[in-house]
């Protein structure tokens, strides 16, 4: 691969993470719920996510979807339901995390490092994003380097850009006025996970 196809690789990879949407959301609620380590947990279980996705693409993953649409239409489904059992628990704050720092209970890193996992597993945003703009690099990775780089580049991309959010969001000052209110980030979570649900089920 080429120095040139690198750069734009990073490039697509950077505004991939630096989108908002659900991601960022779950890292949020995790860095509030239980501190800097969650959020970072949250951060890099959601990196792996991502690597999982660059792999499979390497391997193929656009020729499957184009001759077997069940599968991205199984996975989208299953995506929009795990969106909005997310909105719904938030909403209702049923576990949410006003009623854990209420109860005086964090979330553990081990429920960051499941959320952040699936939220990018489950996400067909993230499957249609590598789909359509990764194949272009799939076609210039001859070498295994190359083949490393497509996995590598996303993956550390997306982990560091939800670590730097986990360590600005756990600033002493601004985790505590973050904390004040937590009912409405779970309302607001919520809502935009409900949203998100929806329309990965008008666009099946």
């Amino acid at each position: 691969m080429s120095w040139s196809m690198w750069l734009g690789l990073l490039a697509i990879s950077c505004l991939g993470a630096m989108s908002p949407g659900p991601s960022l959301a779950m890292v949020v609620r995790h860095t509030l719920g239980g501190g800097r380590a969650q959020g970072i947990a949250c951060a890099w279980a959601h990196s792996v996510g991502i690597g999982m996705y660059a792999l499979i693409t390497l391997l193929g993953l656009a020729a499957l979807l184009k001759h077997f649409p069940i599968i991205f239409k199984v996975i989208a489904v299953a995506g929009a339901l795990y969106l909005a059992w997310l909105g719904i628990k938030a909403l209702m704050s049923k576990g949410g995390m006003q009623q854990k720092l209420a109860a005086g209970r964090q979330t553990t890193v081990l429920e960051a490092v499941r959320d952040g996992i699936a939220i990018s597993m489950l996400n067909p945003k993230i499957m249609l994003f590598f789909t359509a703009l990764f194949s272009q690099f799939v076609l210039a990775a001859q070498h295994s380097s190359g083949k490393g780089l497509i996995v590598l580049t996303p993956l550390i991309v997306d982990g560091c850009w939800y670590t730097l959010i986990a360590f600005m969001l756990s600033q002493p000052k601004v985790l505590d006025k973050l904390r004040n209110k937590a009912n409405l980030i779970d309302k607001l979570t919520g809502g935009v996970l409900l949203l998100l649900a929806l329309r990965v089920v008008a666009s099946i």
